[in-house]
């Protein structure tokens, strides 16, 4: 299924050049390029590491990196959800600006972007996630919140904010 996120992004981007839907195929396109912008990232840092461990360039395999360097879904949610918080930031601005016209397109792309993302999460269920995981670590305090954010942060991304999930660790790590 690691593909199934893009096909979908790459289907629904040619039925929106069927339907003419402008504000769609934009939006579509503005995702798949900041996949392969992420992609080309992970690429060029593999190739970095790689020569580091002493691999000359020419003993690193081009067919490799980019299987590795490939985005899986949940890694495309987390761009999905990058630019949905954009967005949200735009709106808000936008509003504070007395700028209608551009809140109104801000929104329709916000609403296309929160298509693609599951349903967040609510506290209640962050908090029973965060416990669970601060059970696996055996975290105690706060000094060890190191351990349980990488872990809890991989598991809830694109279905939980980030700063609300730092939130619920730290009042259950006090």
């Amino acid at each position: 299924m690691e593909a199934g996120l893009r096909q979908k992004l790459d289907s629904d981007l040619k039925q929106a050049l069927r339907s003419r839907d402008t504000v769609k195929q934009s939006v579509i396109r503005l995702v798949l390029a900041a996949v392969n912008n992420a992609e080309t990232a992970r690429q060029a840092k593999l190739v970095t590491d790689w020569t580091n461990q002493g691999k000359s360039l020419e003993d690193i395999n081009n067919a490799e990196i980019a299987r590795q360097a490939k985005l899986e879904d949940g890694d495309i949610l987390g761009v999905i959800a990058k630019e949905a918080k954009q967005r949200e930031e735009s709106i808000s601005a936008f509003k504070q600006g007395n700028r209608p016209d551009l809140v109104a397109r801000e929104e329709a792309e916000l609403a296309i972007l929160k298509g693609y993302l599951p349903q967040q999460m609510t506290r209640d269920e962050i908090m029973t996630e965060a416990r669970q995981v601060i059970a696996e670590v055996g975290a105690e305090g706060p000094g060890d919140k190191g351990k349980v954010m990488p872990k809890l942060i991989a598991k809830l991304k694109g279905r939980a904010d980030g700063r609300e999930i730092n939130a619920v660790v730290t009042e259950l790590l006090k």
